[in-house]
């Protein structure tokens, strides 16, 4: 009676034990089936996009605000209108504080009166104590008129008036290429202004 007594103790205590280890297996599988279910079907936000403070200038006409309407992905009625005339710009230094890039934009087919302006305004930007280690976009806006001069040509212009003895501007216009682009309403192409600035502002941190 006692060995029956001891056999039935060692059954009972082997089927805890069993009754453990299939809770624990069911555990391990529920621990595992969430798991696999957040990470296909639950993640998380992605991670914030990086944030720069530009400013864009240039002549009046020269495309600011389509450009800035194809960057933002805004209709142009929606993007304040900017101005490059001429009682305007002696304030364009008020925006310049706190940037961490600059976008200049030229009318590649102006008059020469007018490029000869963009190129003073140019200079007078890649000199500016606030903007002078700061990564520069220039893009040549209008490239599909007739009178637009090509990049070449507008990079020689550039350089034209620039003096011998003066080589850090010699070597800030040689530093930032320009890029063709042109916008007729809401349609335009240019050379991926987003990769090129980000790259620029990635390689020169403020």
């Amino acid at each position: 009676m006692s060995d029956l007594r001891i056999t039935e103790a060692f059954l009972y205590m082997d089927y805890l034990r069993m009754s453990e280890c299939i809770q624990i297996s069911f555990a391990v599988c529920r621990i595992g089936i969430y798991t696999c279910f957040r990470a296909l079907c639950c993640k998380g936000p992605p991670p914030p996009r990086p944030e720069y403070d530009l400013v864009c200038i240039g002549l009046s006409g020269a495309g600011k605000t389509s450009l800035l309407s194809k960057l933002c992905g805004e209709s142009p009625e929606n993007v304040v209108s900017t101005t490059g005339a001429a009682n305007i710009r002696k304030y364009w230094s008020r925006y310049y504080q706190g940037s961490q890039g600059v976008i200049f934009v030229l009318d590649s087919a102006s008059s020469e009166e007018e490029l000869e302006t963009s190129r003073k305004e140019l200079h007078s930007a890649l000199h500016h104590p606030q903007l002078c280690t700061l990564p520069f976009l220039i893009l040549a806006n209008h490239q599909d008129k007739p009178a637009a001069r090509s990049v070449q040509e507008l990079f020689s212009d550039m350089m034209d008036s620039v003096i011998p003895f003066e080589f850090f501007l010699a070597k800030r216009l040689e530093l930032f290429p320009i890029f063709p682009c042109h916008f007729t309403g809401d349609k335009g192409t240019m050379i991926n202004p987003r990769s090129s600035i980000q790259k620029d502002l990635n390689s020169n941190p403020v």
